[in-house]
């Protein structure tokens, strides 16, 4: 356990942002695997949810929760099934 104050509150900072940090990737996670199935149901909403994804997939990339090339990776990995499902 720290014993300085400003060691103190810096694993308090670091704690809170690691349980922000998980909830955010968390949510992706959801909102991919919610894509997926979406468009393994060939279902006519599956593009507006993968936009959703997108834009938090996006969002965690410019707040730094995710690194931008796996950012890249994941929207590019969705919109090639999404891309598949129309052809």
């Amino acid at each position: 356990m720290p014993i300085k104050k400003a060691a103190i509150k810096a694993l308090r900072q670091s704690k809170t942002r690691a349980a922000r940090n998980l909830k955010a990737k968390k949510q992706i996670k959801d909102l991919v695997k919610k894509s997926k199935l979406l468009i393994e149901k060939k279902e006519s909403d599956a593009a507006v949810r993968v936009k959703e994804t997108i834009k938090a997939i996006d969002k965690a990339v410019q707040k730094k929760m995710l690194k931008k090339n796996a950012g890249a990776r994941k929207k590019s990995r969705l919109m090639k099934r999404l891309n598949a499902l129309a052809k």
